[in-house]
Order: C-alpha cells, then structure tokens, then sequence
C-alpha cells in the first residue's frame, strides 16, 4: 500500500501540493515572522510554494495577514523573498 504524502495549501497560488515542496512560514508567540526551513518549528504556520512569484501573490492578497492575523510588513516580505532565493 502506498503512503500517501500530506497537503498543503499554498497562501499564493491556493494550489494544494505535497508538504515537501513547500516551505513553511511560522507566526512564533513573541509575534516575530520566519522562514521554517525544517517544518518543525513551533508557531502557527502557513505554507508557500519555493518562488518569488507565489510570495508576491500572497503579498498582494494580504494572505499572511489573514493567516497570521496580523499586519505583515515590507520589510519581512523583502525578508522572506531574500531567503527563498
């Protein structure tokens, strides 16, 4: 029997893609926005697909605003976009 590999949906696109080809964005308590690399940071988390084009398409819909419930601001997009690269 095949295992079947979790979904998620990317904040950018809303396509749904297996976990491992996305990258995981987390809201930690103290309110700080990061890049999780490994998936298992602790913090509410979003996900979003490893390009520029879907971080940008995020930005433009305000969705990690909504996913986070929080205003997100340049600096951390610039941030993010920086380590995706």
């Amino acid at each position: 029997m095949e295992k079947k590999k979790p979904l998620r949906k990317c904040v950018g696109c809303n396509e749904m893609k297996p976990k491992s080809e996305l990258v995981r964005i987390i809201r930690t308590s103290e309110g700080e926005i990061l890049l999780d690399l490994t998936g298992r940071q602790n913090g509410r988390g979003a996900y979003i697909c490893r390009s520029t084009e879907c971080l940008e398409r995020a930005r433009k819909n305000n969705s990690l605003s909504r996913s986070f419930g929080m205003s997100i601001s340049s600096d951390i997009y610039e941030k993010i976009a920086a380590e995706l690269k």
